[in-house]
C-alpha cells in the first residue's frame, strides 16, 4: 500500500464512511495528543424494532427471543471509540449516531458525519453464535464538497448483552478510493444501548 502523509489521512479520516468527525475538526482532532473526544449533539428519534415485542417486553427480553436471531433486531444509539488507530488517538470517538437492526437481516446507519458526505450506510448481519452478531456494512464515501472518494466498509463483531439492552464489541473502517486502492484503516470499540418507545432526549444526547 502506497504511504500517505498524515495531512492526507486526516483529510480521508474525516470523511471515511462512519463518519469519524464533522470535517471542520478532522485535521485538528487527528493532531491531538491527549485523546481529546469530539462530542456533538443528536435529536431524539424512536423507533420500536420488533413488531413482536409486547409491552412487558421492553424490560427484558424473553428466554425465546434470547435464542432467536433477530435478539439484536430493533433501534441503537451506537458509538464508536478509536483504538491502535494512528495518527487517531486512543478513545478518541470517532463516529457516533443511530443504528436499527432489522429482522431481515440488514441495518442501516445514520452517521454523525456532514450529510454531504454521505451519513447514510447499509448492512447485513448474521448471528454467529450465542449473543454473537456479525455486521458487514458498506457506504459510499464523498468529500464535503460532494465528490465522491469510494467505497468503504465497516465490520462489525459485537456481543449483545443478556438483556437485551445494550452491545459491545470490536469494528473496523476499511476506506478505499475508486480504483480499490485502501486510503485508511481505522479500528476500535463500538458500544451501543437500545432506543425504545419511552427513551427521552436527555438519553440519547
Amino acid at each position: 500500500m502506497r504511504t500517505i502523509s498524515k495531512t492526507r489521512i486526516a483529510g480521508v479520516l474525516a470523511v471515511a464512511s462512519l463518519g469519524t468527525v464533522f470535517a471542520s475538526k478532522a485535521a485538528a482532532q487527528c493532531g491531538y495528543s491527549d485523546g481529546h473526544k469530539v462530542t456533538m449533539s443528536i435529536q431524539q428519534r424512536s423507533w420500536r424494532g420488533r413488531s413482536q415485542l409486547r409491552p412487558s417486553s421492553f424490560l427484558l427480553i424473553s428466554d425465546h427471543d434470547r435464542d432467536s436471531e433477530d435478539g439484536i433486531v430493533g433501534f441503537w444509539k451506537v458509538k464508536f471509540v478509536a483504538k491502535d488507530s494512528a495518527p487517531i488517538p486512543d478513545d478518541t470517538v470517532v463516529d457516533f449516531g443511530f443504528a436499527q437492526w432489522h429482522s431481515d437481516g440488514t441495518e442501516i446507519m445514520n452517521s454523525s458525519r456532514p450529510p454531504a458526505t454521505s451519513n447514510f450506510c447499509l448492512g447485513v448481519w448474521q448471528r454467529s453464535g450465542g449473543f454473537r452478531y456479525k455486521l458487514n456494512h458498506f457506504a459510499l464515501s464523498s468529500d464535503p464538497s460532494g465528490k465522491l472518494i469510494g467505497p468503504a466498509r465497516i465490520q462489525e463483531d459485537v456481543f449483545l448483552d443478556h438483556h437485551g439492552d445494550s452491545y459491545s464489541g470490536t469494528f473496523t473502517i476499511d476506506q478505499y478510493d475508486l480504483s480499490g486502492s485502501l486510503l485508511v484503516h481505522l479500528q476500535g470499540q463500538i458500544t451501543a444501548t437500545r432506543i425504545r418507545v419511552d427513551t427521552p432526549v436527555e438519553d440519547v444526547l
